[in-house]
């Protein structure tokens, strides 16, 4: 298998909040020369341009009818919860966001071995079947996505407290992942931008399209609708990430999923 090398680094802008709709530059994002870490990416040759959006992977390429995305899960931007870890001199960031009620759970975040195989051509799955709890899918800096539940399928009523100013924490065990909008990402590729992938191989975009705000009452059941979009001008079933309960997934996968191994 023929590899290429790249690298790539984020920083935030804060505050800053592209309002542009699905139809946005399919330009990838540009890397920061004042970037908080940085990620050697390793990419197959026979890899989709789109899925080379995801810059926190440490590998991607083809594997038969899948795409194996490889990750370590850790967030590339600042968080409360890198205190006390190796990388508390570099990403360590007391808690200012506008929650509140913010309080900060006792776990910090640890980097893992994360594999997930998705559909290379995502196809409807008949029985939809529901999204586990753990990772459901990742994000384009590399930190999986988890439905909308917290532990032992409880409301996130609560545990949205214990989210960071970018809307991500670490589990027990250190993973750390987003229930709801990643809004480091977002700040990054503009609300309606692509944010990356469920399992079933289907994307994800921000909470806003054309223009306005993208609500349940826009999505099916299983949070998402069919419409192009500049990555997929063809047309294509797309998940939205909203502010409002499921946030990211519904009843189910709306395709066949695929795995993630750890």
């Amino acid at each position: 298998m023929n590899l290429l090398k790249k690298s790539t680094g984020f920083s935030v802008s804060f505050g800053l909040l592209i309002l542009v709709a699905c139809q946005q530059s399919d330009d990838a994002v540009t890397p920061s020369t004042s970037a908080i870490t940085s990620t050697t990416t390793t990419v197959g040759t026979s890899v989709p341009d789109v899925y080379k959006k995801i810059y926190g992977a440490t590998e991607i390429y083809v594997e038969g009818t899948n795409i194996v995305i490889k990750t370590t899960g850790r967030p590339d931007h600042k968080s409360p919860y890198y205190k006390g870890t190796q990388w508390e001199s570099t990403l360590y960031e007391a808690y200012n966001g506008t929650n509140l009620k913010f309080s900060i759970n006792p776990n910090t975040i640890k980097a893992f071995t994360l594999t997930f195989k998705i559909p290379l051509n995502p196809v409807i799955d008949a029985a939809h079947s529901t999204a586990p709890m753990g990772p459901i899918g990742v994000s384009l800096n590399g930190v999986p996505f988890f439905n909308q539940y917290a532990a032992m399928s409880a409301p996130l009523t609560n545990e949205i407290n214990g989210f960071d100013q970018y809307g991500g924490h670490p589990q027990q065990q250190g993973q750390y992942h987003y229930h709801v909008e990643p809004t480091y990402l977002t700040s990054k590729t503009g609300k309606s931008g692509l944010l990356g992938f469920l399992l079933d191989g289907f994307p994800v975009y921000g909470p806003i399209e054309n223009g306005k705000a993208v609500t349940n009452t826009d999505l099916d059941k299983y949070h998402g609708h069919s419409h192009a979009t500049t990555d997929y001008p063809n047309g294509i079933y797309h998940y939205h990430i909203t502010a409002e309960d499921p946030y990211l997934n519904g009843s189910g996968f709306y395709g066949k999923a695929g795995t993630i191994t750890q």
